[in-house]
């Protein structure tokens, strides 16, 4: 009797246990990567968002009656780390893709990974030209307005001063050489009369500010480009009012309409600067109104961009294996293509050709109010109006 107990036992146990692994089996992975430990001014927000989307998601009935997990590792802002956790999330893990990535030399490293291996990759934050042009893949799309699209934003603002006598400021990897390179060309071809006398190369994360700032100032530029963010942002700034560098002259800045960057300056935020951004308290559409009161009730707290960031890689992510019906990797690919999906700011599309989103940026003027730095003026502009044609987007891209 004992026998027969142990052996029925056995056999409900292997059953409870094979149900419990079918379950596990319905559901769908997302193995996501990002610089958590190095960057949480933006991917703390970022975490945010992503959960707030997973949340949605499977609130109304997952992807396709499955529920979506997504599974997420810290990449310590180093390349070769990044591909070891893309390597353990696709072998340990089964993710059905890949998401994530801030720096654009890690996005790079993990779009690499991703093409080596056959395994789609959503990169959320990467701001380089390279990831879709250059050095695109089958295998990779993006989803924030790139390097060219952002400084073809500021451009259309930029074109329009006096100024003649320009520098440059930013950070010295594949990020900050790409945007300088890209806005450097695009003032260029709009302003032939512009004059670039300066640039200074500080390394990502530690600006010494004093020297720049002295050597910005020897040259004697009548406008700046600056492409600095986070902790180095504030130290360029700080150091620059105290010397009176931003005196009279014009900056033009990427990303430094953001909360995460804006914020850290408090009453030390430089006025008039003209900067692409996230204004969240004055946009007035219905599409944000219903993501900042979810993000509000859920955390009490007001959205950064990368709020918005790692709430609409999931949510595409999520558009994408629902249109797939299918986890391989081609099928992907095939839906991804050409995709169009909603957003906190309206409809954007996966294009076809380059695998670029047309989610697109607030491009404004950085004001003081009530001690804090603010972006006003602001409007939003579409990413799809500052893309380069099919034609030269071909010529930039090698073929698959």
């Amino acid at each position: 009797m004992r026998a027969g107990n142990y052996f029925v036992g056995a056999a409900f146990a292997l059953l409870a246990g094979g149900m419990a692994h079918s379950a596990v089996a319905q559901d769908i992975k997302i193995g996501e990567i990002n610089s958590y430990s190095l960057l949480p001014a933006f991917t703390e927000p970022y975490r945010k968002g992503w959960q707030l989307a997973v949340e949605e998601i499977n609130g109304a009935g997952g992807i396709n009656g499955k529920k979506l997990v997504v599974v997420s590792k810290d990449d310590g802002g180093k390349p070769a780390d990044a591909q070891t956790a893309a390597n353990e999330l696709v072998s340990s893990e089964g993710v059905a893709m890949l998401a994530g990535t801030f720096l654009s030399n890690i996005g790079l490293a993990v779009s690499d990974f991703a093409n080596q291996k056959k395994v789609f990759f959503l990169a959320a934050e990467p701001l380089t030209d390279a990831i879709t042009w250059s050095k695109g893949n089958k295998y990779t799309f993006r989803l924030r307005p790139s390097n060219y699209m952002q400084a073809a934003m500021l451009v259309e603002a930029a074109s329009k001063l006096p100024a003649k006598r320009w520098a440059t400021i930013a950070p010295n990897y594949e990020y900050g050489q790409s945007a300088v390179a890209v806005f450097k060309k695009l003032m260029s071809e709009k302003r032939p009369d512009i004059q670039w006398v300066d640039e200074q190369w500080p390394p990502q994360g530690k600006i010494d500010a004093g020297p720049v700032v002295q050597a910005v100032a020897a040259a004697n530029p009548e406008a700046i480009l600056n492409v600095t963010f986070g902790a180095d942002l504030v130290k360029l700034v700080r150091e620059g009012n105290t010397r009176g560098l931003f005196k009279g002259r014009e900056v033009v800045s990427f990303l430094t309409g953001e909360p995460e960057y804006l914020d850290p300056l408090k009453d030390e935020t430089p006025e008039g600067w003209i900067v692409t951004g996230y204004p969240w308290y004055s946009i007035k559409t219905p599409e944000h109104d219903a993501f900042l009161k979810a993000y509000q009730a859920k955390y009490n707290d007001y959205p950064r961009l990368g709020s918005i960031v790692g709430y609409q890689t999931i949510k595409s992510a999520a558009a994408i294996l629902a249109k797939a019906g299918s986890t391989d990797p081609e099928k992907l690919i095939a839906a991804a293509e050409g995709l169009t999906t909603g957003s906190p700011f309206g409809e954007i599309t996966f294009r076809k050709i380059d695998h670029q989103s047309t989610l697109g940026a607030f491009v404004g003027k950085t004001a003081l109010k009530d001690g804090k730095g603010v972006m006003v003026d602001s409007s939003y502009k579409k990413g799809a109006d500052y893309l380069p044609s099919d034609a030269e987007v071909e010529k930039l891209r090698p073929k698959d």
